[in-house]
């Protein structure tokens, strides 16, 4: 069997798909990419037995068809550092050897028998789907990433959570105190699903969907999930469990309004925060009219640091604290220039709400907050 395609194309395919590989399998065979020729086509697969990633790259001047798993290293070491141009695969499916033939040079490697592959199985037809952009979809997981837990005792807090109503999509994370829910009310269903998204295919989407208005498929069902984009597929189990209603911790009504520039507190927090306790990491933020003033302090080390920034605020002067680390987060990872934290009172959840929503989604961050010594 024999076929050729763009070294480019070979390279940037195989780095993608590196990335559902493991650096330790169960199996052996998982440490290999699957090749499989039909047609005019090439389907490359890698998986970890729970995330299996499929990418089909058209080819030139192909004789034959078959399947072969190459080692993942072999084959990413040897297209590396090829510069663009074509190259030529020549296999023996008898004695599975693979010969590489490029413009200065050829490599020669050994293959091995495919048929101990796993295989993704096919979905069922009685599934949900979802159809969104892939640019949609792509800053709703950048959003919610950074706030989903790593909790052995509740695993379903360690995914991000689809939640499909006859309202809108709500693409929901948090690790308990921190919160993230985004709504997207172009995209609903009468007959409500839900699902929860593992952290690793979260991830691997995260870094390959495109940002264009491209479509994403979501078909899934109470175990599984397959994610068609572009010219790949991505199959991955599904944590199984019932997510926590996330609605009810979120407060409706905080008085206490402040509108500031985001860029602004970002800068104040990483000035501010290297002075707090490495355990707590607390920040303590002074709210008066026109004025927010940022403290932290570390007894034991006898360091403190003070800086005060304007912000749009005409409530009641309070002060309130925060996980410094976790506030700089949710700030950074909000798009629009300025934000509201609504307030109201020391002891319960602050929300952070982006002034400048995306278009059909509202977006709101909730940070729980620290107890003031005095």
């Amino acid at each position: 069997m024999r076929f050729t395609l763009s070294s480019t194309a070979l390279s940037s395919r195989l780095n993608t798909l590196s990335r559902v590989i493991n650096n330790k399998n169960s199996l052996p065979i998982l440490d290999c990419f699957l090749f499989e020729v039909s047609g005019n086509q090439l389907t490359i697969t890698a998986s970890d037995s729970e995330n299996v990633m499929k990418t089909c790259i058209e080819l030139d001047n192909v004789e034959g068809e078959g399947n072969f798993a190459v080692s993942s290293r072999t084959i990413l070491d040897a297209v590396k550092e090829l510069p663009e141009q074509p190259l030529s695969l020549d296999i023996n499916l008898e004695a599975y050897t693979v010969k590489v033939i490029y413009q200065n040079g050829m490599y020669n490697f050994t293959a091995q028998n495919a048929d101990e592959y796993p295989r993704a199985q096919a979905m069922p037809e009685n599934v949900t789907e979802i159809t969104m952009a892939s640019e949609v979809l792509s800053d709703n997981i950048n959003r919610s990433l950074f706030a989903t837990a790593q909790d052995e005792l509740r695993p379903v807090m360690n995914g991000i959570y689809f939640d499909l109503t006859p309202e809108a999509l709500a693409i929901v994370a948090s690790d308990g105190h921190k919160l993230v829910r985004n709504k997207n009310f172009s995209i609903k269903s009468e007959q409500p699903a839900a699902f929860i998204l593992p952290k690793k295919p979260a991830t691997l989407l995260k870094n390959v969907l495109q940002k264009d208005d491209s479509e994403v498929c979501i078909r899934f069902d109470e175990r599984n999930a397959e994610i068609t984009f572009a010219d790949s597929v991505l199959t991955c189990r599904l944590i199984e469990g019932r997510y926590p209603n996330y609605n009810s911790v979120i407060p409706q009504n905080n008085p206490n309004q402040i509108t500031i520039d985001r860029r602004s507190l970002i800068g104040a927090l990483r000035r501010v925060l290297p002075f707090a306790s490495d355990s707590s990491q607390l920040v303590r933020l002074r709210i008066d009219l026109g004025k927010l003033t940022l403290s932290s302090e570390d007894i034991d080390f006898a360091t403190s640091a003070t800086e005060e920034i304007t912000c749009d605020y005409n409530g009641t002067p309070m002060s309130i604290g925060f996980k410094g680390s976790s506030l700089s987060e949710i700030l950074t990872n909000l798009d629009s220039e300025q934000v509201n934290i609504e307030l109201a009172d020391p002891s319960r959840a602050g929300l952070i709400v982006p002034c400048e929503q995306p278009e059909n989604e509202e977006v709101i961050m909730l940070i729980m907050p620290m107890m003031l010594s005095d």
